[in-house]
């Protein structure tokens, strides 16, 4: 009698992913989410979270930058700690105290409890970003790049972008406190799952005895300083101010020891080993244009609504929604792409896509509404996509696996810096600018002017027909507002019109960088 054959059960193939990694990859990616939305969410809620905390107008902003302060210290330190650790300890770490200061910001009674909680936010949350990031590159091969980079992508552009119009609506349907009570739920989800599903790596606890405290404390007071110079900078003349003068000295002390540590510790906290490698080197410059593209624009749109248009911050978030569909139904079209074309004509095709939305809003007028600027956010969404994904692939898919931690960490800073040091221009800009406009425009606006004095007497007799007014103080008053509402517009479009240069020059300096070696997946070659 023959032999029975035995039933082999079929090979699985060379890139089969366990379902047990892709959910712990999911909910990284989740919790990535409510990390980064976290930057934003409370910027179109200020207002009704000073009513509430009693908190003047300068010390509300602080909600916001002690979270940005604290976040972009983590960002790089994250890489050490997950080589400590694990990816398994920190990310569980992280979320989970990111949920508590969560709690705890939703329970601030004043100003002072709402800056620390909202600085443990940012500072614990801040180590899932680059862990993300680095697992992405890591557990997954080459062929599944073109579906895990567009999903990280989105993520990374989204939530930063839609923050504004999600703290609009939820502070306007319930409470502030709902800003950061929403996170709770999802928060314990998402510790729960990392802690039960995430085996990437092991922990390598003989890197605590060569921890770098001196690195540590320098890079804290670099990155930290360099932060609150950025933010505060533009709004109180840079160094003429004691504090952001204060904090230029104390940064650039904390620069010199941090790069100090940096080239001289056994163990340094960030390995800048990374930028040796050219592809990265270039994927980490373009990923801090992207930065600036990202939040400046995250910023500039609903600065116009408010102060030109006079929208609230519910109106602001109907107006700008659009940004955000355009990238989520753009970041599948960007994997498939990734896989058929040039990952550089990619990135070309999303620099000049980004410099024609802005260069079109160069023509904007205090009438522009809804339909006017949806163009140039259609624009924005999907060239930001289609920049996104390729520099991923570029800067991250060809690093060695023992180098993506640190350079994970590295590269998400870079994107944080550029927001800041773009929204830091920016801001400069605006303010010299109208300062400029209204100078010049003044002049044309003044007693001796033949149709200035034509527009306020025909202001006049209109307001004379309204009872009550003094109808030469009211035309006045139109009229100046008229002057400064109009310097204000031309201001708006000088940075449109610097955006745009600065885009499509980057359009144009891809060329000259080298082909990247395509792999399956849309990744570099190895």
């Amino acid at each position: 009698m023959p032999a029975r054959p035995v039933a082999v059960a079929p090979a699985l193939p060379a890139d089969h992913m366990p379902a047990r990694r892709v959910v712990a990859f999911l909910a990284m990616v989740f919790g990535m989410f409510m990390a980064i939305l976290d930057i934003q969410i409370v910027s179109a809620s200020l207002s009704e979270i000073q009513a509430g905390l009693s908190a003047s107008s300068d010390e509300i902003p602080w909600v916001q930058t002690a979270y940005l302060i604290a976040e972009v210290v983590m960002i790089p330190l994250s890489g050490f700690l997950s080589r400590m650790l694990s990816t398994r300890v920190l990310f569980t770490t992280a979320a989970a105290g990111f949920t508590a200061a969560s709690a705890l910001a939703a329970t601030a009674t004043n100003i002072d409890q709402m800056i620390i909680y909202r600085a443990i936010q940012g500072f614990i949350g801040g180590g899932m970003i680059p862990s993300v990031f680095a697992a992405a590159f890591t557990i997954f091969p080459p062929s599944k790049r073109a579906v895990v980079s567009p999903m990280i992508g989105l993520v990374a552009t989204l939530a930063p972008t839609i923050g504004p119009t999600v703290g609009g609506y939820i502070s306007h349907a319930m409470s502030w406190h709902w800003l950061f009570l929403i996170n709770v739920v999802p928060g314990i989800l998402v510790a729960t799952a990392a802690w039960s599903l995430i085996d990437f790596d092991k922990p390598n606890l003989k890197l605590f005895s060569k921890f770098d405290w001196w690195g540590l404390i320098g890079m804290a007071a670099f990155l930290g300083c360099m932060e609150y110079v950025l933010e505060e900078g533009p709004n109180h003349d840079w160094l003429q101010e004691p504090a952001v003068f204060a904090c230029a000295v104390i940064m650039t002390i904390g620069g010199v020891i941090f790069f100090w540590r940096v080239f001289t510790a056994e163990e340094p906290i960030v390995d800048l080993r990374a930028f040796s490698n050219v592809n990265f080197a270039f994927g980490s410059l373009f990923s801090f244009v992207v930065g600036i593209g990202l939040y400046g624009l995250t910023y500039l749109y609903p600065v116009f609504l408010g102060r030109i248009r006079g929208y609230d911050s519910m109106m602001i978030g109907e107006a700008l929604f659009v940004s955000g569909l355009a990238m989520f139904f753009t970041a599948p079209v960007a994997g498939i792409l990734s896989n058929k074309i040039d990952l550089r004509l990619m990135m070309m095709i999303g620099f000049v896509g980004f410099a024609t939305g802005t260069w079109w809003m160069t023509h904007l007028t205090a009438d522009w509404d809804f339909y006017e600027l949806l163009i140039p956010q259609i624009l924005r969404g999907c060239s930001m996509m289609l920049c996104m994904v390729p520099i991923n692939n570029i800067a991250l898919g060809t690093l060695p696996p023992e180098r993506l931690k640190n350079a994970s960490g590295l590269f998400n800073l870079t994107r944080n810096l550029g927001g800041a040091v773009g929204l830091a221009v920016i801001n400069t800009v605006l303010i010299d600018r109208n300062a400029f406009h209204y100078a010049r425009l003044s002049e044309h606006v003044q007693w001796g002017s033949e149709a200035a004095q034509t527009k306020l007497q025909n202001m006049t007799r209109n307001f004379e027909q309204t009872a009550g007014l003094d109808a030469t103080s009211a035309a006045v008053s139109k009229l100046s507002g008229m002057v400064h509402q109009q310097a204000a517009l031309l201001s708006f479009m000088d940075v449109f019109m610097m955006l745009t240069v600065l885009f499509a020059s980057l359009g144009f300096f891809v060329l000259f960088i080298n082909k990247p070696a395509q792999q399956r997946g849309g990744g570099g070659g190895h």
